[in-house]
Parts: structure tokens; C-alpha cells; sequence
């Protein structure tokens, strides 16, 4: 009697995992500038091509990889961050699962450059569709550049529910403004069609604030701290007689920049009250 139930091929598994990673370009961005972080990088450069449909390249100042681990990185489930499930229990890094760049490998273009500093010399790995083209030597500095072209050009039907260019690159930026706050000693660069964006050097929470918002504390900006039973919260709000209409939050639990509608709503309900 024939079965109904067959095994998946690897490259439908992959096409499907890469869903509940890549939501859209700035879930790239988000995953790409979260590695760079983890790889200890002090310096991280974003460019992006129309809203990042077209290409998202990230460069960093990292570690970097060797050859061997820059091919293991595109394997799934393989990482460096941690060696067992105990390790969950203890993260101090940003990424843990070994999913990110698989995933974006299998529904795009992708070139990764590296160099790590034992190396005299850089590699650089060609993949189209989560298919290695090629793998070549190259000339580099340590670090990582990831380039990602033609995002989704083999799901149509995922391309084709991307939103317009601005809409995308509103995305992206805001991604970018959270994962900055986050990290304030770590400098950031962003580009769009080849016009600078932001750029921010490392620094002070203050410094960071001022450069994204536009803000001083005591100066329109109130810092209001409280440590409880272990949890200990930080943040920094306007007071209400200078806030703009539109209003804006940027929420990182340690260490992560996140989005979470609960948190939304207290902060809201806490301003409001």
C-alpha cells in the first residue's frame, strides 16, 4: 500500500525554516548586525539598495571566521555560541541557535567575506538559494561582510508580499535605532541607495540619545530607574509638555532589542497615569 506521508527535501525543509527568520529585509538586517555584535565587532556598516530587496551588505570589525568555520556557518544548528542546552540557561550572546545564516542563504544571493586574525589570508563563499557556487581566497582585513542580493527571488510568492521601498528601508531603520541604543560602545554606519543615513561613534547612553532622538537628559529627557526583587529597569522618557505626536519606544531587555506589545502597553499606561 503507498504511504502518503513522504520526507521533505532538503531544500523545501530549508525554504520553510527560513520563514521564521527571514519576515522581511529588516529581520536580516536584524540577524546579520546581531552576529557582527557577537563577533565582538566595534564597528558595524550597513548599506542598503532599495529598502533592501535588492541587496543588504553588513560589515563589521569582528573576530571574524577561518576558512572551515566560515563554510560551517552555513550549515544548520552549527554555532559558536553555545556547546549544550545548559549553555541556554547562562546566554551572553545575542544568537544561539545556528539558524540565521542558512536561513537567509536558502532564499537569496549571498557572499560572505571573513578573515579571522590568525589567518594571513581572507576566504570568501559564494551561495545561491542555499547551493555553495564557490569558495575562493581573498585579500581582507579581519572581520565579516555578509552581502544578500535579490531577497526571495526563488519564493515568489514571498517576494511579491514585500512591502514598498520605503516601507522596507522605515523597517530596517528602526532596527537599526534599537539594536544602536542597545549597544552604545559599539560605532554604527547606515546607507540607503548609497546615501548615509546615520552614523554614530561609540559612546555614552546620553550621546546615543541625543544622536538618534534629539534629546538631553534634564533637557526635555527624564532618567527614571527602580530595582526590584532581582529585575532591575532603566529607561528614559519625555516629559509630556515637549513629547511629539508621534510617539516613539525603543525597549531592549538585556542586552536585546525587542518589541513586545505588553511592555508597550504598561509604558504607556505608566506615561499616561
Amino acid at each position: 500500500m503507498a504511504t502518503i506521508i513522504r520526507i521533505l527535501p532538503d531544500d523545501a525543509i530549508n525554504k520553510i525554516a527560513a520563514g521564521e527568520v527571514v519576515e522581511r529585509p529588516a529581520s536580516i538586517v536584524k540577524e546579520l548586525v546581531e552576529n557582527a555584535i557577537d563577533a565582538g565587532a566595534d564597528r558595524i556598516t550597513v548599506e542598503i539598495a532599495s529598502g533592501g530587496r535588492d541587496r543588504i551588505r553588513v560589515t563589521d570589525t569582528g573576530c571574524g571566521m577561518s576558512h572551515d568555520d566560515a563554510l560551517l556557518s552555513l550549515e544548520r544548528h552549527a554555532t559558536s555560541k553555545i556547546r549544550s542546552a545548559d549553555d541556554l540557561w547562562d546566554l551572553r550572546t545575542l544568537g544561539f541557535r545556528g539558524e540565521a545564516i542558512p536561513s537567509i542563504a536558502s532564499v537569496s544571493r549571498m557572499s560572505i567575506e571573513t578573515r579571522d586574525r590568525q589567518s594571513s589570508v581572507g576566504t570568501r563563499v559564494d551561495i545561491d538559494g542555499g547551493v555553495i557556487r564557490q569558495v575562493s581566497e581573498v585579500g581582507r582585513t579581519p572581520g565579516t561582510s555578509v552581502t544578500v542580493s535579490d531577497v526571495f527571488f526563488n519564493t515568489p510568492a514571498r517576494r511579491k508580499y514585500l512591502k514598498g521601498t520605503d516601507t522596507e528601508w522605515r523597517h530596517i531603520s528602526q532596527a537599526i535605532t534599537g539594536l544602536a541604543l542597545a549597544h552604545k560602545d559599539i560605532g554604527f554606519s547606515l546607507s540607503h541607495d548609497g546615501r548615509e543615513a546615520l552614523r554614530l561613534a561609540g559612546g555614552t547612553i546620553e550621546e546615543r540619545l541625543e544622536a538618534l532622538f534629539r534629546i538631553r537628559i534634564g533637557d526635555g529627557a527624564i532618567l527614571l530607574q527602580s530595582e526590584r526583587q532581582g529585575l532591575k529597569v532603566e529607561g528614559y522618557v519625555v516629559a509630556p509638555e515637549t513629547a511629539k505626536k508621534s510617539a516613539s519606544q525603543v525597549i531592549v531587555v538585556n542586552g536585546r532589542w525587542v518589541r513586545h506589545r505588553g511592555i508597550v502597553q504598561a509604558v504607556k499606561d505608566g506615561y499616561g497615569g
